[in-house]
């Protein structure tokens, strides 16, 4: 007697919501792995995450705690501390007051966006933001029901959105968010405290939603980032100790936010996450105090983005404004190319070094662009340069 072969089930059809683009900053690194695990030697210029290990005193804190206490849930904004310290960070920083119960600690700003979105926004509004940006922003966005307006910089006004800018897409249809990061990515320049305080105002006025992402503050090269807490008290900030503070891995950023925000936030992360790690709020709170091994750090960057505004160019990768902060180059290749999806697949592949290209971040712009991230060791940039002489010639 033969058995009956149960039915084959139907298979599960991913939903709608999660068909958005692949980030092709990690698809990039997921393939210089795999050369890498076949023995290849790769240059990494692909992901924004710093060279550096996170400072002493954050690797300390951690020990300590783990040594010492029960590692368990805490409030669902954070820790009292942290959030405390953080207020404190705005007043000696960038002399502005910010009470702690407006921050709330995330689970990296990744976690800020979603929690900020979705505490804003309802499916179907309209938010407005640079392109080229960081591909994420529309991504998230998509997977919830959130149309991106596209607000379209070249390298010509140093890649900065303007108030005009943002007036006149409301104009043509009414938008309820602008999303903005400063220094940027993929680009580093900035807006300086005039086109800020422009930006916050007409946002203001127009009843506009007004999100900083203010992630790569700290690492600026010629004059210190400005935050949008000074121009305007309805704007919502993002940051995070992954970039500045080398603590990529550790998960953990916060939000300020205004007063009429906060306890949504909080519903909303109850829900979500419970609390952020405990380690890496204790963590967070030490970075405060490692100052200076972090500029340390970041003279390091300083030296990779001297070398590299020197030597490019001579590459024919020079046509760029000069990055006022973060560590990134978006250099043109359109000399070399118009598909800058192949042209990174061929320089990883037969030159060892891996680059972001550009329609990750400008679907529509970005086939001529790359975006060299200068996070890493000195010695990389030069084994970089030196290889993409050769590959180039």
């Amino acid at each position: 007697m033969s058995a009956t072969v149960p039915p084959q089930p139907k298979p599960l059809t991913p939903s709608r919501r999660s068909a958005v683009a692949p980030f092709l900053a990690m698809d990039v690194l997921s393939a210089a792995g795999a050369l890498e695990r076949g023995g290849a030697h790769i240059v990494h210029m692909e992901v924004g995450e710093p060279g550096a290990p996170s400072p002493r005193l954050v690797r300390e804190a951690a020990k300590n705690a783990l040594d010492n206490g029960r590692i368990g849930y805490t409030e669902a904004l954070g820790r009292a501390s942290l959030r405390a310290r953080i207020a404190r960070h705005y007043r000696d920083a960038y002399g502005v007051e910010v009470a702690p119960e407006r921050v709330a600690v995330t689970t990296g700003s990744s976690s800020g966006f979603i929690l900020a979105f979705l505490a804003l926004f309802d499916a179907g509004a309209r938010v407005a933001v640079a392109e080229p940006g960081y591909p994420a922003y529309r991504n998230i966005f998509q997977a919830l029901g959130v149309e991106t307006v596209a607000l379209d910089v070249s390298a010509s006004t140093r890649w900065r959105v303007t108030a005009e800018m943002i007036e006149a897409a409301h104009a043509q249809k009414p938008l309820d968010g602008v999303l903005l990061m400063s220094p940027s990515n993929p680009t580093g320049t900035m807006m300086d405290a005039a086109t800020l305080r422009a930006v916050c105002e007409t946002c203001d006025r127009l009843g506009i939603a007004f999100i900083s992402d203010e992630i790569y503050h700290g690492l600026t090269y010629e004059a210190p980032a400005e935050t949008a807490l000074r121009f305007s008290r309805r704007a919502i900030v993002v940051n995070s100790f992954s970039k500045y503070y080398c603590m990529t891995g550790w998960r953990v950023g916060w939000l300020v936010l205004p007063e009429e925000i906060v306890r949504s936030v909080e519903r909303l992360q109850q829900s979500f996450a419970i609390s952020v790690p405990f380690l890496s709020q204790v963590a967070a709170e030490a970075a405060f105090d490692a100052t200076e091994e972090l500029e340390a750090v970041k003279a390091g960057y300083a030296r990779n983005r001297a070398l590299l505004l020197n030597e490019l160019p001579s590459l024919g990768l020079g046509d760029f404004p000069p990055p006022d902060g973060a560590f990134y180059i978006y250099a043109d290749v359109g000399r070399f190319t118009n598909n800058a999806l192949d042209f990174a697949a061929r320089m990883l592949n037969e030159a060892g070094v891996a680059a972001t290209p550009g329609v990750d971040f400008d679907p529509q712009r970005g086939a001529r662009y790359l975006r060299f991230s200068f996070a890493g060791p000195e010695a990389d940039m030069v084994e970089a340069v030196t290889r993409l002489k050769g590959w180039l010639k």
